[in-house]
């Protein structure tokens, strides 16, 4: 070699005579697709040849493709484009080749002008539908047609199941234990624990044509159970009853209360004053609450301290030392109850003994004898005793109607269904110098998202609740910073 001649590493030489084999190839391969192409004898093309004055028999240029610039510039692909892009063209418009098509598809013999058909009678064609443009498609439908023949991809996803294989052969299984008769493991045995009935009959089915059979709707929500109800109690495939307390409405409240007419925005004047009146009551209950909550807080001024009450907190240890002290003397009541104490714990004789009997004995004789007295003087009293009962029925009736009352009264009043107390919202009032003439003057009061959560409230379906109150757990901590300091 020359000095100074480059001589290139071997790995960029073997990726460079790679490059020109894989290359090589596909050219290879195109000029084969070329000549498959050509010698087709049956093959029928849609498009013409791009250079119809082409002739084959003309010399092609000899070039020399070793080198990379000459490979895309002298390599000429254009008719294996056009055979494919050909083929494409016939499988989107005929749905295939047109060399596999039959011949009755692509030619149909003509027998020249079909005859006009004969002119009916208007009677003749009446029960007959017109034909004609109503039986063509519209432009529309025309339109959003497809325009390939090309049938869609299978999804093959689409259809894949988890142990399909596996699901289908325990199918078959069962299908063929069905015909031979034999009933599943896990139904003999629902069977065999289900308690005989000897003494029912079976029942027969009602026949289709029969007039008095219960009507079904098909369309109604519950499913028409045909299947044993102990079967599906014991599969556990059998509807739960609903409980009738869920059918009932929590309140009797409507869903929307119309308001008073006194608050029309052109109201009567009696019916605007008795609306006032209404807010003015509800404000005046307010206030007294307010002031008996003042007064139950209100300090007393006789319970403040004084300097004789400070003194006699001091004084009263000292008191109390001296009062002990003659607490300890023993009394003569003390000495007594001791003796009376040991005097009861002493064992009875047997004289006292008959006697404490025979004293119990006449006490029950004189029960006995004064119940018997009582009952006789009833028998003088049973008028007396008629009347008392008669009072104590109705009195027993007023306090069931009482009871009745409240409790239709209570239907119409909020529950307590949480920690919180129903509050109910203020009455939307405007004054006699806020009345306005016209819709347009009308200014807007109220909120209509707090009236329905209210109305939820009112009617029990949800409980009374307050915003929360987010405090924060950590506290703030100040830290000056140098330059903070140098400016102060």
């Amino acid at each position: 070699m020359a000095q100074g001649a480059f001589t290139p590493p071997l790995k960029t030489m073997k990726r460079h005579s790679f490059s020109l084999f894989s290359s090589s190839f596909k050219m290879a391969a195109r000029r084969r697709l070329k000549r498959v192409a050509s010698s087709q004898p049956g093959f029928l093309s849609f498009k013409s040849p791009s250079d119809p004055t082409a002739s084959d028999g003309s010399r092609r240029k000899r070039v020399n493709k070793n080198k990379k610039k000459n490979w895309n510039k002298y390599s000429d692909v254009n008719d294996v484009d056009e055979f494919l892009e050909d083929i494409r063209l016939q499988e989107r418009t005929t749905g295939g080749l047109l060399s596999e098509k039959a011949d009755e598809s692509l030619f149909f013999l003509d027998l020249g002008q079909p005859e006009k058909p004969q002119v009916e009678t208007p009677q003749a064609d009446e029960g007959k539908k017109r034909k004609g443009k109503a039986s063509r498609p519209l432009r529309i439908d025309l339109i959003l047609k497809p325009d390939s023949l090309v049938p869609p991809p299978k999804d093959i996803l689409a259809y894949q199941q988890p142990n399909a294989k596996k699901l289908r052969r325990i199918a078959q299984k069962v299908e063929q234990l069905a015909a031979k008769g034999v009933v599943p493991r896990k139904q003999k045995r629902l069977l065999n624990r289900r308690p005989v009935d000897r003494t029912v009959k079976k029942a027969v089915a009602e026949a289709n044509n029969n007039p008095d059979r219960d009507y079904y709707d098909i369309w109604g929500q519950e499913p028409k159970v045909t299947a044993d109800p102990w079967y599906l109690q014991q599969t556990g495939k059998k509807l739960v009853k609903r409980p009738e307390k869920l059918n009932e409405k929590p309140s009797v409240l409507p869903a929307v209360e119309v308001i008073a007419p006194g608050g029309s925005y052109n109201p009567d004047f009696f019916s605007h004053q008795a609306l006032l009146q209404e807010a003015h009551q509800v404000e005046v209950q307010k206030k007294r609450q307010e002031d008996k909550l003042e007064r139950q807080l209100a300090i007393n001024k006789e319970d403040k301290a004084t300097e004789e009450t400070n003194l006699r907190e001091q004084v009263e240890g000292l008191v109390e030392e001296e009062n002990d002290d003659e607490e300890l003397v023993p009394s003569k009541e003390d000495d007594e109850a001791a003796l009376t104490a040991i005097a009861v714990t002493q064992k009875k004789t047997e004289k006292q003994i008959k006697k404490e009997k025979a004293e119990k004995l006449k006490e029950q004789q004189r029960l006995t004898s004064k119940r018997q007295t009582e009952q006789q003087q009833q028998l003088f009293q049973l008028r007396s005793i008629k009347a008392s009962i008669r009072q104590q029925e109705e009195k027993t009736k007023s306090k069931q109607m009482q009871r009745r009352v409240k409790q239709e009264a209570q239907k119409a009043q909020p529950r307590r269904l949480g920690k919180l107390k129903f509050q109910a919202p203020d009455l939307d009032v405007q004054l006699s110098n806020e009345l306005a003439g016209s819709l347009r003057q009308l200014k807007p009061e109220g909120s209509i998202l707090k009236d329905r959560f209210k109305s939820f409230q009112k009617r029990n379906l949800i409980e009374p609740r307050e915003r929360a109150k987010f405090k924060r757990k950590l506290k703030v901590k100040y830290v000056e910073k140098r330059a903070f300091k140098e400016i102060t």
